[in-house]
């Protein structure tokens, strides 16, 4: 249980950092899409990219996810479709659509960011998924820094604990299987 505990304060107390340090890319980590939209979430995501992109902090966007069960276009399409409405020039955009989990997510982009000569990186996704997928990314071999989204949905006790939780569990997954 302390073991439990320990890691939960890891998790909350990593989902403060960000690096501000300027990078070759954004990975968006994928998430829900909702009738061929971006979900909430996913567009909170694409929000904070698009803002990386537009300060000059990044030269490229990397988008990451497959498609959903219930869905016809991948998470990767639509923050790409999400991303040119909002202005981001589509040649500036990369596509990963096969991945479904966080370690899929970085594995399968590894190709894309050898083929561009990406190196340094910026993780986007939700503060409190940023320990887990850093460490991933890292163990992986990609010079990976979190850059978590500012306006994440999860921001009352209500709507943290629940991720909290579910990134505890991740954690102990993947420290016991590595997947």
């Amino acid at each position: 249980m302390a073991g439990v505990l320990s890691l939960a304060i890891d998790i909350s107390a990593f989902s403060a950092r960000s690096d501000a340090a300027p990078a070759d890319a954004a990975i968006v980590l994928g998430a829900a899409v909702d009738d061929d939209e971006p979900s909430p979430v996913l567009e909170e995501r694409l929000r904070h990219a698009a803002m990386l992109y537009e300060s000059g902090q990044v030269d490229w966007i990397v988008l990451t996810g497959g498609v959903g069960q219930q869905d016809t276009l991948s998470e990767s399409e639509a923050g790409r479709d999400w991303l040119i409405k909002a202005g981001v020039p589509a040649d500036r955009l990369l596509i990963e659509n096969s991945s479904r989990t966080t370690k899929q997510n970085f594995a399968y982009a590894r190709p894309l960011l050898a083929e561009h000569e990406i190196n340094r990186v910026l993780i986007v996704s939700d503060p409190l998924h940023m320990r887990r997928a850093t460490r991933i990314a890292t163990e992986l071999g990609l010079d990976a820094h979190p850059s978590p989204t500012t306006s994440s949905r999860y921001k009352t006790l209500q709507t943290q604990i629940p991720m909290l939780l579910r990134e505890v569990y991740h954690s102990v997954q993947y420290f016991m299987t590595r997947q």
